[in-house]
């Protein structure tokens, strides 16, 4: 039994098939889930990873069942154990947005049924899935394609900069040293076949890019850190003048941006912006993962 629960739970060739599926026409997608649930739960809130999951499975002929973070309690109300077996018991697939990356792998262990990570504090994959398939369906294909990433190294970027290497691509980060990629993210970089080119000015970094990424400066569960992060990241925010640097390059985004502070208006609403079909390709994302997980069990 197979589960994803960080990119580099993936080889190439594995990320490669995901993407095969995910690109299938919704009229050739298997109805795999006829008849069967899949449990989506949700500890933090979300749009674009509730909408997309639970689309996914209608498209796979299952019936998702969104269930809130406070109806299972994972870790307080019942062990990360016996919520996974508990799931399993109605249950064909579970998908989890979590703050603990920790509980995850405690369910994993369990192979009660396979799991997929929305979301955590270490990892978010499918994002990255997308992130993927949206710069394939530009460019068709990441080789010899360089991604920057300008901002917070957090989960996203982490799960970036894995899938990217992995599908064949090269990836950049410019953060402040105190926020810049941690040595362990960087082996794993490594490990799956890259190694991440490091830069504290984002001017230098984008130079030769054909995709500029960013995502917010203050996740969920950082709001006490917001005004410390505001000012570490000033000179971070990607701009017009900033992508006027790479004009044949694409803007990312995973959403939601809090427009004026990691992105102008002018760049996200502009015509280097990719991110609502980026958003789109979240559905994709999770309906490959889906599928190849069934066709793994």
């Amino acid at each position: 039994m197979k589960h994803l629960i960080a990119i580099d739970d993936l080889n190439a060739e594995e990320l490669a098939e995901i993407c095969r599926l995910a690109k299938l026409p919704v009229a050739e997608v298997p109805t795999v889930l006829a008849g069967k649930g899949v449990a989506a739960i949700f500890e933090k809130p979300s749009a674009r990873t509730r909408n997309s999951t639970e689309m996914a499975v209608v498209d796979l002929g299952g019936h998702p069942v969104y269930i809130t973070g406070q109806e299972v309690g994972i870790g307080k109300r019942e062990s990360p154990a016996d919520v996974i077996k508990t799931m399993a018991c109605y249950h064909n697939i579970v998908c989890l947005r979590v703050f603990d990356h920790h509980h995850l792998e405690q369910m994993v262990a369990c192979n009660a049924v396979p799991v997929i990570n929305l979301l955590s504090d270490r990892a978010h994959p499918l994002q990255a899935i997308a992130d993927v398939l949206t710069i394939q369906a530009t460019f068709g294909s990441l080789k010899d394609r360089t991604v920057t990433y300008v901002g917070d190294i957090n989960n996203v970027a982490v799960s970036l900069g894995l899938a990217v290497t992995l599908a064949g691509g090269q990836i950049r980060y410019a953060a402040p040293v105190e926020y810049s990629l941690q040595e362990q993210d960087a082996q794993r970089i490594e490990k799956v076949g890259g190694a991440a080119q490091i830069f504290t000015d984002p001017h230098k970094a984008i130079v030769g890019s054909d995709v500029v990424y960013t995502d917010t400066w203050t996740s969920m569960g950082q709001e006490a850190e917001a005004a410390q992060r505001v000012a570490a990241f000033a000179d971070y925010s990607v701009t017009e003048d900033l992508m006027a640097k790479v004009p044949e390059a694409i803007f990312m985004h995973c959403l939601p941006a809090h427009r004026g502070e990691e992105v102008s208006d002018a760049v996200i609403d502009g015509p280097q912006s990719n991110v609502w079909s980026q958003a789109a390709f979240r559905q994709n994302a999770i309906r490959g993962v889906l599928l190849w997980l069934l066709q793994n069990l």
